[in-house]
């Protein structure tokens, strides 16, 4: 019998009267409500490609009035199509892929790896031996609280101006989010699980490919959308620092140059670059666990 909890969906299914649903599935949908037009409006997939263009115009012209009435000088705040120009003209130069995206890439890849055998790997062992924790957590944690722009000087000093002394910054700057997502992964598998694996007399190996492993897989997703943007700015402070090629030792020459409309056109490219770098880690997400609950869709 249907009920009166929505009388729309019960006048509806009663004056076509659904032959292909069942007694229960029409009462079921008669209880659920109708999504009101707010609601449509939040969870349409069209919320982010109408708003996100709307937001940049919105940027854009307020930027133009700033620059057109406050008499503010370009070598301050370059005019937005001053800047779009130059950049237009930067990500179009062969010699910008080549010397300096390029440069960055290969140093932001090569820290990430860094940091995913280290981080990921003591995740797993600190996760699993509380005793190994409480010996190696003041060892971690100090290599957090000392100011990493402070330690750029003995990198170069120690691996010179070339492309490793930004790859270990950028591996420092990216291994903790990893090791503290994974420890939190590999602590948070349900005791029902390792329940499940004792009544199938599952070793230590297949516990850890069956049960550990997929499950703590989101957290280490989760913590390399994290250590992805934390090695692209160890790599570009880096260049700023002692490098002599890169986005950030590109920006630096720029503004020794005074071409400040390419100064803020090369940061724009450092924008997009860092931005690709993390959608490319947020949507591997759908290809390594497609069947978690934070990839599927509710």
């Amino acid at each position: 019998m249907i009920t009166n909890e929505n009388p729309d969906t019960a006048a509806i299914l009663t004056e076509q009267g659904p032959k292909n649903l069942s007694a229960t599935d029409a009462e079921i949908l008669a209880r659920a409500p109708i999504p009101g037009l707010r609601q449509r409006i939040l969870k349409s997939r069209w919320l982010t490609i109408v708003s996100t263009p709307l937001l940049i115009i919105i940027f854009l012209v307020a930027w133009k009035l700033y620059t057109e009435w406050s008499g503010v000088t370009r070598f301050v705040l370059p005019a937005p199509e001053a800047v779009g120009a130059a950049f237009l003209d930067q990500i179009t130069d062969p010699h910008t892929w080549t010397q300096h995206i390029w440069t960055t890439f290969y140093e932001v890849v090569a820290g990430l790896f860094w940091a995913i055998i280290v981080g990921v790997g003591l995740g797993f062992a600190i996760g699993k031996s509380p005793v190994f924790e409480r010996v190696s957590r003041p060892f971690v944690v100090a290599t957090q609280v000392v100011p990493k722009v402070a330690l750029v000087p003995l990198f170069l000093l120690w691996l010179g101006f070339g492309a490793e002394s930004k790859i270990l910054i950028a591996a420092l700057l990216a291994f903790f989010p990893l090791l503290i997502n994974t420890a939190l992964g590999v602590r948070s598998v349900p005791r029902s699980m390792h329940d499940l694996m004792t009544s199938l007399k599952a070793n230590r190996l297949q516990r850890f490919w069956k049960v550990e492993v997929p499950h703590t897989m989101a957290y280490i997703l989760a913590g390399l959308e994290v250590a992805v943007v934390q090695a692209t700015v160890g790599a570009i402070v880096g260049e700023y620092l002692g490098g002599d090629k890169g986005l950030g030792r590109w920006a630096v020459d720029l503004q020794n140059a005074l071409q400040i409309d390419k100064l803020y056109g090369s940061i724009l490219i450092m924008t997009l670059f860092g931005f690709v770098l993390y959608s490319v880690v947020a949507g591997s997400r759908r290809l390594l666990i497609p069947w978690h609950e934070s990839v599927q869709k509710r």
